[in-house]
């Protein structure tokens, strides 16, 4: 929305406020306003700032000012005295609520103006200019920072969901992951509030593609890059141009250096600090097999590589002790295929496989039967 699109919403939230507390309104003109409103959320909101300080500025207040009875003048009252237009007049005459009229003028009693001084008219000046300043710093920071665009997206366990947004953004959730979008004039932000997300941000130099995770935020303005949350750890790989990795201090601690991460590269991001590692694109595309259905494991513990499977399968994998949790497997594997993997583990390890409806426990050969165990 352009600033010209921004001045003509206000003028016809006027308008509309005009018409409504000028008494002449109708069912249909609520009607009208209503669907008015419910088009655009800009709408709304110039209109409720437009009421909000026409409530503030006492307005009915002003206009019982001089009257015996307390509380505003009824609707038409300011129509019946010589102040009045010929149109105000005629108006009165067919006005049936006209049962309190105003007090004539001359029975009207005003304290003393108190006479002006330079300094008064200075300081009402000043005060004039605080206002003006004030409402267009007000005004620039609605049509810079104020959201246009807020949604939540979420995928269930096993589900891979693609999305586009709408600055023509791109992104595609890995299985349960939830993202909270907000976009504004001056910054593209997205929260990740659990699970992995691969993004392809639109290049839009003048707002930023800021992806959010409680203390660490990815900067980028048009690239394609990855973002997994587990927990207070953070993963981003890197697949197209440069991102940065910022970190927030925590537990009075300063915050990590800055890193910029290029393509080819990956970060991961703990409570100890961030370690960020080189390496080549295809490598990091390797890294994000799981948006073509398949898991790449690499000299990686069983425990992680069965928490893999987990977020993209109804079925668990848990390790019974800790021999089987630290086995190191590698290779490519296909998410949906559990039992393929759980198969491949009794052939190839000394793996004892235990099922219990759709919780599959994994023990070391060298555990003697029905030992008690704490899976993991």
């Amino acid at each position: 929305m352009t600033a010209a699109n921004s001045r003509q919403i206000e003028l016809i939230a006027a308008d509309w406020l005009a018409r409504r507390e000028s008494g002449d309104w109708s069912a249909d003109d609520g009607a009208r306003l209503e669907a008015w409103l419910a088009a655009a959320t800009a709408h709304r909101v110039a209109f409720l700032r437009l009421e909000a300080a026409w409530v503030e500025s006492g307005r009915l207040q002003a206009l019982a000012a001089g009257r015996a009875a307390s509380g505003p003048p009824p609707r038409g009252a300011w129509a019946s005295g010589p102040w009045a237009t010929t149109q105000d007049r005629i108006a009165a005459d067919t006005d049936d609520d006209l049962a309190d009229p105003i007090e004539p003028l001359d029975a009207l009693v005003f304290s003393p103006r108190r006479a002006e001084t330079p300094r008064r008219r200075w300081a009402g000046a000043a005060l004039a200019a605080t206002v003006l300043v004030a409402g267009a710093l007000a005004a620039w920071g609605w049509n810079t920072y104020t959201a246009v665009e807020t949604a939540s997206y979420a995928s269930a366990v096993g589900q891979l969901r693609e999305l586009r947004l709408g600055d023509g953004s791109r992104a595609t959730l890995s299985g349960d992951t939830r993202i909270d979008v907000a976009m504004s004039r001056g910054e593209r932000r997205i929260v990740l509030a659990r699970g992995e997300a691969f993004f392809e941000a639109a290049k839009d130099r003048q707002r930023p593609f800021v992806v959010d995770a409680d203390a660490r935020r990815v900067v980028a303005v048009g690239t394609r890059f990855a973002v997994r949350r587990d927990g207070p750890d953070l993963r981003v790989v890197v697949t197209e141009g440069l991102v940065r990795l910022e970190s927030a201090s925590s537990q009075g601690q300063p915050p990590a250096p800055t890193a910029l991460l290029p393509a080819g590269s990956s970060a991961h991001a703990t409570r100890s600090g961030v370690l960020v590692r080189a390496g080549t694109v295809a490598e990091a595309e390797r890294a994000l097999d799981w948006r073509s259905g398949f898991l790449h494991f690499d000299d990686t513990p069983l425990a992680e590589a069965a928490a893999e499977f987990n977020r993209y399968s109804g079925r668990t994998l848990l390790m019974g002790d800790d021999a089987t949790a630290a086995l190191r497997i590698g290779g490519n594997f296909r998410w949906s295929n559990v039992d393929g993997f759980v198969r491949l583990l009794e052939q190839g390890f000394d793996v004892r496989v235990e099922r219990r409806g759709e919780i599959i426990v994994l023990h070391s050969r060298r555990e003697p039967a029905g030992h008690a165990s704490q899976y993991r």
